[in-house]
Order: structure tokens, then sequence, then C-alpha cells
């Protein structure tokens, strides 16, 4: 009966990760500038971006609107082709918007 509850145990800790890598897929930020970022990290307040093929991403930070967030690093990187904030893209209109900040 012991094994058992250690099997148990190990399998349920084994599904941690995967758990913690499904939620980061669909939390957070994704922006896409048109040219590629000089820097391969930045900081627009107390955000930090890691940039990699072609892709700034950044986790989620507390109360900044979304339409803020895309603002600000248009403004560190220049123009966007796509934003995503928390698994949801920006629609044209609100992209073109974050892009009036753009550097």
């Amino acid at each position: 009966m012991t094994r058992f509850f250690a099997a148990a145990a190990a399998a349920t800790l084994a599904l941690v990760p995967a758990a913690g890598i499904a939620q980061a897929a669909t939390s957070g930020y994704a922006a896409t500038p048109v040219t590629a970022p000089a820097k391969t990290s930045f900081v627009t307040r107390s955000t930090l971006w890691k940039c990699n093929a072609g892709t700034c991403t950044a986790a989620a930070t507390g109360s900044a609107r979304d339409g803020i967030v895309c603002e600000l690093v248009a403004r560190e990187v220049g123009k966007l082709s796509a934003f995503r904030a928390n698994g949801t893209d920006f629609d044209a209109a609100a992209l073109e918007k974050c892009n009036t900040k753009a550097r």
C-alpha cells in the first residue's frame, strides 16, 4: 500500500511542470517587431522582455492594461507586426493604436 502512495505521489509531481508550461503559453505577452530588435533583452517600466527568433516575450505584470504594455514595447523596439496578451492576439485596430507610440 505504501508503494502505491509513493508511486501516486511521484506521478503527481511529474505532472506539475507540464501544468506550468501550459499556463505559461497562455499568460504573459508576446510582441513581434517588424524589424528584429538590436537587444536580446530590455525592460519597460518593471517588465523584463526577452527577444529570440524575432519575437519578444514577457511575463504578465500586475495591473498594467494590455494596450499600455503594447505601447511601451513598441516605444522600445519600434513598430510591431503582432502583439499577444494572455493568449489573445490584438486585432488590427488595437495593433494600429499601439503602433502610434512606436519609435
